[in-house]
């Protein structure tokens, strides 16, 4: 193992986490609530101004603690920015308010 820590920097401002996580129970979990389309929809958000990866990266993550079946849970870090609820449909607004228009206020 190498510990990277001291020599390693990031090319990323942000990070959006967007919550996948699947639950066999009867509460409701993000995978059934529109996870991977909402995770489509941030991609797709950043591709179209060119921010995907380079300034701001996008991983799936499992449980946030925000579940619901009325969409899905998103953070953004390291803003320490968290939103339940999530669809794919409001994924341009939510990313324009904490990125701006054209993804260009990432610092």
């Amino acid at each position: 193992m190498k510990r990277c820590t001291d020599e390693q920097t990031t090319r990323l401002a942000a990070h959006v986490f967007v919550c996948t996580n699947e639950r066999d129970s009867e509460y409701a979990a993000c995978a059934g609530a529109g996870g991977e389309e909402t995770t489509a929809a941030v991609k797709t958000w950043l591709r179209e101004r060119d921010a995907f990866w380079s300034p701001i990266g996008v991983s799936t993550t499992d449980c946030l603690g925000l579940c619901s079946a009325e969409g899905t849970a998103i953070t953004i870090q390291p803003r320490n920015e968290w939103y339940a609820e999530v669809s794919p449909e409001d994924v341009p607004a939510l990313l324009s308010e904490a990125f701006g228009e054209d993804a260009d206020d990432v610092a």
